[in-house]
């Protein structure tokens, strides 16, 4: 399996910027893809928070096995952090993040208005990696479309500062990725959920990594999107089933294609509510 690397100069630029603008952040709100939690936290923003609030937000959790969601909440609540699931596609729980950028930032806000301030600005930063429903959120706390929406990386290009109809003000940052995944497995992962753009990778290498997890995890969901029985699959090594699969759905040979429109319908939740980073210990 090939490897998986990418990280293009504007990545770097906004981390740089992003750390510039520290001084000015009250609250930082990471948001991670439900189906990959571990895979979609960036190292570099984590160094950045510091001793700042951070809000956590496992985005696109309608896509994702709710059972490892509520686990992955479980995990990451530590203390100075919040973490809450979201499906900002549907725009649910836009309420529930305001409020908890509100009680994040509860100290800072506490502190001015003992010093006469009225309902001062609560400044946060929209950091994720690429992909994650970062510019979706935003359009939903602004209440307008001022982010581009895309459903492939690259999208957001620069860093802007934008109102809501609160008191909170949004600092947009295009997703950034770190310049090397020491676990080839995260570039997979973030390669199968659309965080890296397709032209970047092998797509079949990446849809026999996503088969193997679908066998361990979600066997009945895979019987289902194969089109075939539990046994022929446990008879059958990955590339083999690979290749049924591309003829079954009337790609002949064309394992590549196939590849590539599995990843898409993995990505869109039409094969299941998938979730490939497992919380340790899970069985």
């Amino acid at each position: 399996m090939a490897t998986i690397q990418w990280y293009p100069g504007h990545m770097n630029k906004a981390r740089n910027q992003l750390e510039d603008k520290l001084g000015l952040i009250d609250v930082i709100v990471e948001v991670l893809d439900a189906r990959i939690p571990q895979a979609s936290r960036n190292p570099m923003i984590e160094e950045l928070v510091g001793n700042k609030p951070h809000l956590i937000i496992l985005n696109k959790a309608d896509l994702a096995d709710p059972v490892m969601t509520k686990l992955w909440q479980k995990k990451l609540q530590q203390p100075g952090k919040f973490v809450m699931a979201m499906d900002s596609l549907h725009n649910t729980n836009m309420q529930a993040l305001i409020h908890l950028i509100k009680k994040a930032a509860s100290a800072k806000t506490k502190k001015l208005e003992e010093k006469g301030a009225s309902n001062p600005t609560i400044r946060i930063a929209l950091a994720g990696i690429p992909n994650c429903g970062k510019s979706t959120i935003i359009n939903r706390l602004v209440g307008r479309n001022v982010a581009e929406v895309g459903n492939k990386p690259g999208v957001t290009k620069g860093q802007t500062w934008l109102k809501t109809k609160t008191n909170i003000q949004i600092l947009d940052t295009p997703g950034i990725l770190w310049p090397k995944f020491e676990d080839q497995e995260v570039g997979y992962k973030l390669a199968a959920f659309g965080a890296i753009k397709d032209s970047i990778f092998h797509a079949d290498d990446v849809a026999l990594f996503v088969l193997k997890n679908l066998r361990k995890y979600y066997m009945n969901d895979l019987v289902k999107f194969a089109r075939t029985s539990k046994e022929n699959i446990e008879n059958i090594s990955d590339p083999d089933l690979l290749l049924a699969m591309t003829n079954v759905y009337g790609m002949r040979d064309d394992y590549d294609r196939f590849s590539l429109y599995m990843l898409q319908r993995l990505r869109k939740g039409k094969i299941g509510r998938i979730t490939l980073d497992r919380v340790k210990n899970d069985n």
